[in-house]
């Protein structure tokens, strides 16, 4: 059996004390051996943690204890590996980046939509359906008839609000009426906050997928479902279908893009090294450091041992 248990959690709520609450909290988890990363904002909280069951429990217990986090809800997940290296408890302005002041989604979201409902919801006349997630994570799978704001960072996302309200748009208003509109991410966080900016633009109808596709793809019969392809994860998995199956995706080491067989296929793919997407952007002094890098991940897979160098970092990939 798996000797770790993974813990994904975020709340969207009013923090003013946030930084207080960051000395006793690495406490805790380092009391538990317990590590991963937790950010801290005035917004909320968002993270995710491992360790042994006893330990991460130990830790949700200590931020539910906080009133104000008593509803706070997490994911959980088991792995024969600890994903984590270090405990990290950082103080950010935001726990997911959008850029944008004055748009709370704990108090401004939009209304959550059961995956059950969801696809009634999709399908009906005149509503649309955004996908905020980033490019390269809409590439692998997306909702069917799902608009793609072909975004490199969340924080992009606003632009494109502002530019699809203007006239023929899609956000537009249609005969003086602001469309109803559908949202969704991979576990929930980034449409709260979206579904929170376009209320703050005055959107009445705003409606986004609770859970997330994850949730959607945990819970909805492959045969009912909506879903096209497959879904990016931040984790070793790198995708999932139906059921949350792991996925044919494979993440390239040099620039952590999502790569298909096909993808594999392409001259210009190394493995730990480059891939077709990245290859041209990096120097032969780099790809050199890259081929080292792998051939260590290579030594230390043979020896049965762990390396740092095969665990996925997520500086790119906001969640």
């Amino acid at each position: 059996m798996p000797r770790f248990l993974t813990a994904a959690l975020y709340k969207f709520v009013e923090l003013p004390d946030y930084a207080a609450l960051q000395p006793p909290l690495l406490a805790c988890c380092e009391a538990h051996g317990v590590k991963g990363t937790l950010l801290l904002a005035p917004e909320g909280i968002n993270g995710t943690i491992a360790g042994p069951a006893v330990g991460v429990h130990a830790v949700l217990a200590f931020l539910r204890a906080d009133a104000r986090l008593a509803a706070l809800e997490h994911k959980e997940a088991w792995a024969d590996h600890l994903p984590f290296y270090r405990m990290k408890v950082r103080l950010k302005r935001e726990i997911v980046t959008m850029g944008v002041p004055d748009v709370h989604p704990a108090l401004m979201a939009g209304q959550y939509v059961k995956p059950a409902q969801w696809n009634a919801l999709v399908t009906a006349p005149g509503v649309v359906l955004v996908d905020t997630r980033n490019d390269y994570e809409v590439s692998i799978g997306t909702f069917e008839g799902a608009i793609n704001p072909a975004t490199a960072s969340f924080s992009e996302l606003p632009e494109w609000v502002e530019r699809e309200m203007l006239e023929g748009g899609k956000l537009a208003e249609v005969d003086g009426k602001k469309p109803k509109v559908a949202m969704f991410c991979t576990g929930g966080i980034r449409c709260e906050k979206s579904t929170a900016l376009l209320r703050s633009k005055g959107f009445e109808e705003v409606f986004h997928l609770e859970g997330g596709i994850l949730k959607y793809l945990e819970t909805v019969p492959e045969a009912q479902s909506r879903w096209q392809g497959e879904c990016f994860v931040f984790d070793e998995r790198v995708s999932v279908g139906h059921g949350l199956q792991p996925g044919e995706f494979t993440l390239c080491r040099s620039c952590r893009d999502p790569l298909s067989e096909e993808d594999r296929q392409s001259p210009l793919y190394e493995l730990g090294v480059s891939c077709a997407h990245c290859h041209a952007q990096t120097t032969p002094a780099q790809k050199a450091g890259y081929r080292e890098r792998q051939r260590q991940v290579t030594l230390a897979v043979a020896r049965n041992e762990a390396h740092i160098g095969v665990r996925q970092d997520d500086s790119k990939h906001g969640h």
